[in-house]
């Protein structure tokens, strides 16, 4: 069995990577904002703000109530 200090230290291993790896795919998700690039409309953009924040609203439940249900997969 893992000792307290190994389970901690693994999971702010995990919890930085896997944080920062979000962090890159909200920052790449920021960059479908160039119009001169990309052409959307507002409603998709609401749609994916929305998840967004969902997803983040459930993460912090988890962390309150562990063992809640995982996502469903987003598309527009």
């Amino acid at each position: 069995m893992e000792t307290a200090g190994k389970k901690r230290e693994k999971f702010r291993e995990l919890a930085s990577n896997r944080t920062d790896k979000a962090l890159e795919a909200i920052e790449r998700i920021g960059n479908l904002s160039n119009r001169q690039l990309y052409e959307w409309e507002a409603g998709e953009i609401r749609k994916i703000i929305k998840a967004l924040r969902d997803e983040v609203a459930k993460v912090e439940a988890r962390f309150e109530t562990p063992n809640t249900r995982r996502r469903d997969r987003f598309s527009l």
